[in-house]
């Protein structure tokens, strides 16, 4: 059962701006993981890098708390799976707030262009 969701868009260039203008941004908000993964995309790091702060966003939506409580930027992290798709890691008080929320599997679908990235994430409750 669908318990929440919650979706985020953001300007790609915007992302670019603040990663050029403010360097302590990607230590801030993306875990060493996540900035390997968007640094190897090479010229379109900031795609990915934009991408990522959306599925953030969203998942904190889906959550119903934003960014109140204590609640970190590395509390969320996106990884891959093996077969490439997109998925979350919740850390810290994220991991917390999750686990009340009654939610037994979290997804998330991402997307990007040149210009926008998306992402959404539903919560799921397995029926029992």
């Amino acid at each position: 059962m669908i318990i929440s969701i919650g979706i985020d868009i953001i300007e790609v260039r915007r992302v670019r701006e603040v990663l050029e203008r403010t360097p302590r941004f990607c230590e801030r908000v993306f875990t060493q993981r996540e900035r390997d993964y968007c640094d190897s995309r090479g010229a379109v790091a900031a795609q990915h890098y934009a991408a990522r702060f959306a599925a953030k966003e969203a998942a904190l939506k889906a959550l119903k708390t934003g960014w109140s409580g204590g609640v970190a930027w590395q509390d969320v992290e996106v990884s891959s799976l093996e077969s490439g798709a997109p998925t979350l890691e919740f850390h810290g008080i994220v991991r917390e707030l999750y686990e009340q929320s009654g939610a037994t599997a979290a997804h998330l679908s991402i997307s990007h262009t040149t210009e926008h990235a998306i992402a959404q994430v539903v919560l799921e409750r397995a029926d029992d």
